[in-house]
């Protein structure tokens, strides 16, 4: 089994199980019976579960079930309605497959009586053959980028402080294209854990699995508005995350930097597709992600 946290029931009550800052907070579950988890999420949007931690929980659920010998290498999850924050959601693991090689789980996360998300990922043994990848693109290396976080906090310092993400991963933007491709918006992160992890292979792809879904979304809405960090007006777009993938691909630290290559290249019908290669400092691909979004016009506040 996994090294990921797994919180002993408190006596004190619901709130001694609710993150507690760091990415194995984040992931903490509380183990309620043999394939039966509780956890605790922070916001997205105000009173909304953050997505990226929902599959990250889910996944962590996942991996309690399976040996230690076998990896995640694929994810494939649906957000069916919004979690809420003020309650836990309950995680329940199917064990669907347990083969000589690959090994299969399904997820359902249930708040107040109904289902608000669905995850089913595979776990493999590690295996030698032929190694194949793309070149990884000219991009500017992190360290010679500005803290995103410290521009945010200058443009929209409220929506700064609102961010629970911000505590536990860390983030430079590296500039846009000189020549956008029509038709296509693009953004290129850097993100890492903003603290060491425990070397356990598990924990580092939860902790990716959490960060893909920081800023995916919005890589769709980039023809329409600025990203969050760099605005100080409030969003012209709602968006909300309809289902998500990720497919890891090498062993890799989320500890140290991954580049997110971000990329849209559609939207219409009220929905956008954003594609993401994730890459390590030193050149290697370590994952796909995908994602579709709604993309809708934001309803105006009311009076």
């Amino acid at each position: 089994m996994s090294a990921i946290p797994v919180a002993p029931e408190a006596p004190g009550g619901d709130t001694e199980h609710r993150p507690l800052g760091d990415f194995g907070g984040f992931l903490n579950l509380e183990q309620l019976d043999r394939d039966l988890f509780r956890g605790w999420c922070h916001d997205g949007i105000p009173l909304r579960a953050f997505g990226g931690q929902v599959a990250a929980q889910a996944l962590t659920a996942a991996s309690r079930t399976v040996p230690e010998d076998r990896l995640v290498h694929s994810l494939h999850s649906y957000f069916l309605r919004a979690g809420n924050t003020a309650h836990p959601l309950i995680y329940t693991v199917e064990r669907v497959r347990d083969g000589a090689s690959y090994l299969s789980r399904r997820v359902t996360a249930v708040q107040g009586g109904e289902i608000v998300f669905t995850l089913s990922a595979s776990f493999k043994k590690p295996e030698e053959t032929e190694d194949r990848q793309m070149a990884m693109a000219e991009v500017a290396d992190p360290h010679s980028l500005p803290d995103m976080y410290e521009i945010w906090e200058r443009n929209n310092p409220e929506d700064y402080r609102q961010a629970e993400f911000r505590r536990v991963v860390e983030m430079r933007m590296a500039p846009p294209p000189a020549e956008p491709v029509p038709g296509l918006t693009e953004q290129k992160l850097w993100m890492r854990s903003a603290e060491r992890l425990p070397d356990d292979p598990m924990l580092h792809a939860c902790a990716l699995a959490y960060a893909s879904d920081l800023f995916l979304a919005p890589a769709t809405a980039l023809a329409t508005e600025r990203p969050r960090m760099l605005r100080e007006e409030p969003p012209s777009v709602f968006l909300t995350s309809l289902d998500h993938a990720v497919w890891f691909h090498r062993p890799f630290h989320a500890d140290d930097w991954m580049l997110f290559s971000q990329r849209s290249p559609t939207a219409g019908d009220g929905r956008g597709l954003a594609f993401a290669e994730v890459w390590s400092l030193d050149g290697k691909l370590i994952a796909h992600v995908v994602q579709e979004t709604v993309v809708r016009p934001a309803r105006a506040p009311s009076s």
